[in-house]
Parts: C-alpha cells; sequence; structure tokens
C-alpha cells in the first residue's frame, strides 16, 4: 500500500491537534491520574465507544508538558498504514520536541503495536485508547507484555454522577440529601451514565451510539454477511439481558444456521464492550467453559433504549447495574448454581472471596430462595460472609454462623 502524502498527514494532524487543544475538559473521572502518569508504562485506555476515552485523554494532556496528538477515527487517514508512522513522527519534531505521545482509536491500524513498541523503546511516554478489547489485548499480550497498564472505562459510574451533580454524600446525609440520592439512583438505574446522556438527557443519543457500534464497530470491522440474524441476536441479549443462556439455544430459537456463527457473534459484541458474558464457577475448567452463560449488557440506558422494557425488568436492570459496577472495579467474577443461584462470586488470587446476591426486596416469597442460593454458595466455597444487595433494605443477619449483610445497592455503589 502506498504511504500518504506527508503534506495530507500533516494537515489533519495540525486540525485535529488544533480541535483537541480547544475540546472541553469534561467531568473529570474518578480515576488515579497521578500513578498512570507517573507510571513508565504505556497506558491503554480502552472501553465502549463514547465513553469519554478522549476527553479522558483531554483530562491527561492538562496534566503534562507538551504532547504530541493524533485520532485515527477520522475519514482522512483511512488508508494510513503502519508505514505512515515514520512521517507522522518527523511531522510532530518539526514542531517541538516532546517525549508524550497520545493516541486516540489506535486499533483503526494494523500492526499499530510494532510503533508503539519501538517508540517506548526509544524513551517516549505513550497513553493510547482503543475501542476494541480483543485486538487490544492480543496485541498487547503478544508485543508489549509488561509494558503497559490498562485502564477499562466504562459510562459514569454512581459515584461519578453524585460528583458530577455536586451531591454531597460526606457524614450522614440529611433527609433532603438522601431524597436526592435516591432521585439520581431511580434515574441511573432506567437511564445509565453515558456521559452524553447525562448531559443532554436525549434517548435517540443512546439509540445512535448504538447503531455506530452495530455497524461501524461490528458489522463493517468484521465483515458480517448475515446481518439480519446478527441484528436479531444483539436485540435478542438485550431484551434477555442477566438471562442464563447457551450458544445451541440461541441458535435454535433465532435460527442462525451454526452454534459457531452464535459464538463468533457473541464474541464481536464482547469485543466491542457492548455485552459481556459471564461463566458458571465449576472446580472444572472444561465445565466451565460448556455451562450455559449469563449475558449482561454495558448501560441500562442503551438497553432500554434498543430493548424491549417492561416493569418486572426493574430486578435484572439492578442485577445488571451491580455487573457492571463489579467490571468497574476491576473484580473477576462468575455466577453460581447447584440445585438454587447466586448471582456473583468474586475471585482474587484463584479464590473465591465474596459472595453476592441482587434482588429487589428480600420479603416473605423469595426470602428462602435468595437466602438459600447465597448460603449454599459460602457453604461449598468456605467463605464466612455474604452480601445481598437491595434498592433500600439495611440489616444483617447471622444464618448457620454466617453473617449476611443486607445492603441497598445505592449505598454499595457509593462506597470506595
Amino acid at each position: 500500500m502506498a504511504i500518504m502524502e506527508s503534506t495530507h498527514i500533516e494537515e489533519v494532524v495540525n486540525d485535529q491537534t488544533a480541535s483537541f487543544l480547544k475540546k472541553e475538559q469534561g467531568f473529570e473521572r474518578d480515576i488515579d491520574f497521578k500513578e498512570y502518569i507517573a507510571s513508565k508504562q504505556i497506558i491503554v485506555i480502552s472501553g465502549v465507544r463514547r465513553s469519554g476515552k478522549s476527553t479522558l485523554l483531554k483530562q491527561i494532556s492538562l496534566k503534562i508538558p507538551q504532547f504530541y496528538y493524533i485520532n485515527f477515527d477520522d475519514e482522512r487517514l483511512i488508508n494510513f498504514t503502519v508505514q505512515d508512522f515514520n512521517t507522522l513522527i518527523v511531522i510532530w519534531k518539526k514542531k517541538f520536541q516532546s517525549k508524550y505521545i497520545l493516541i486516540d482509536e489506535i486499533q483503526n491500524i494494523t500492526n499499530w503495536e510494532r510503533f508503539v513498541r519501538r517508540v517506548y523503546d526509544e524513551g517516549y511516554k505513550l497513553f493510547i485508547t482503543g475501542s476494541n478489547a480483543k485486538l487490544l489485548s492480543s496485541e498487547l499480550s503478544t508485543h508489549l507484555t509488561g509494558r503497559h497498564k490498562k485502564v477499562e472505562l466504562f459510562p459514569f459510574s454512581f459515584k461519578e454522577l453524585i460528583d458530577y451533580r455536586k451531591v454531597n454524600i460526606a457524614g450522614s446525609p440529611t433527609t433532603e440529601t438522601k431524597a436526592k440520592i435516591l432521585r439520581l439512583f431511580d434515574d441511573y438505574l432506567i437511564n445509565g451514565g453515558f456521559p452524553e446522556y447525562i448531559k443532554y438527557k436525549d434517548n435517540e443519543y443512546l439509540k445512535r451510539i448504538y447503531e455506530d457500534i452495530i455497524y461501524r464497530d461490528i458489522i463493517t470491522r468484521f465483515g458480517i454477511k448475515e446481518v439480519k440474524s446478527f441484528r436479531e441476536l444483539t436485540n435478542y441479549i438485550f431484551t434477555n439481558f442477566t438471562k442464563e443462556v447457551s450458544y445451541n439455544t440461541l441458535k435454535n430459537i433465532l435460527g442462525i444456521k451454526t452454534t459457531m456463527s452464535v459464538r463468533a457473534y457473541v464474541g464481536f459484541l464482547e469485543e466491542s464492550y457492548l455485552v459481556f458474558e459471564l461463566f458458571k464457577y465449576d472446580f472444572s475448567l472444561k465445565k466451565q467453559y460448556v455451562s450455559d452463560k449469563k449475558l449482561y449488557v454495558v448501560d441500562n440506558g442503551m438497553r432500554n433504549a434498543t430493548a424491549f422494557y417492561f416493569s418486572e425488568d426493574r430486578g435484572r436492570l439492578l442485577e445488571n447495574l451491580v455487573y457492571i459496577e463489579l467490571r468497574r472495579r476491576g473484580k473477576y467474577l462468575y455466577y453460581f448454581k447447584d440445585r438454587v443461584e447466586c448471582d456473583f462470586l468474586i475471585q482474587e488470587k484463584n479464590k473465591i472471596v465474596q459472595v453476592l446476591q441482587i434482588t429487589q426486596k428480600i420479603n416473605k416469597t423469595n426470602e428462602e430462595r435468595e437466602f438459600k442460593g447465597l448460603i449454599n454458595a459460602l457453604d461449598l466455597l468456605n467463605v464466612k460472609n455474604g452480601l445481598i444487595l437491595t434498592e433500600n433494605q439495611d440489616e444483617v443477619r447471622i444464618i448457620n454462623s454466617h453473617k449476611i449483610i443486607i445492603k441497598p445497592i445505592w449505598r454499595w455503589l457509593l462506597e470506595r
């Protein structure tokens, strides 16, 4: 492929840099900026489209000296290849000398990791963003092992939303403050945390992001031919999120030709941070892999804007919200099922350290089922205490020598 004209690249770089410098700082995300800037490693910011990766890059740029910048999510750079990086470096160095490089949507350039490895070895500090989980992780693990730190960016957490709305939660909240928190939680549960939705409250915006991801990040990128089947699968997952399902069941329900196609389609959705698979916990890794999965989606608001929504979905919205928060906190998760189900197991260093059950409320109708699932998991996995997250219950129970904490989800979300 021909190398791009230097003057064309320079023109695009100048335009992009000018726009980036004028870009609004936005609301500062809840991450440790000092840690990532001080680190010698490459900082890789990945996450779903429009979750705020470019804004986070802008916030980082305000905390460092002069820097070089380029964004590869630009149709003017569609013919840019790895051979053009040398030209890019010359263009940057003509203007000024810096050891900081910021690159947006780097996965659009094939073999990008070779350039990143080279300039890293030359002493540059790099901050890069991307919207494809597998592409980034596979290339990083192959070529940049031990040289990078990964930041997974999701839409706003509830804590970030509370800070954005300037609600003071220090100390014991007043009745008025608690009422405000609960109103915000109710809105967050239904409408999610995409930054621009929070700012403009436009449901059509959530639909547009969804369509962009489906078409630009998946159908076009992966060359999907059976577009109708893929869209039906995506809609089915969004409508039936948090439920157990098998690839074979999805194949039969939707009339897709093979389970391999279903597996591939779900993989594409995962790579674009739209859908997440949760494996059933089993002492046998083989059984974990072949068991039914539970599927979660990146944001409740996007789900409700694009799929059928029923009032009884509220419990599933709570479960999905907790799953995404646990992922945001970097937890390694499973679900548990042994006659009865427990929603989440948290694993650290090959050991289950916490067991969680999520329900809208504990009452006489569901009490036996919810506690039985939790206690069964605690006993079998030798974990002492359990946690049940509900909408607004707050108590502690002792059952079979286990301490069971029942806590409002909104309070749990605000804990560090």
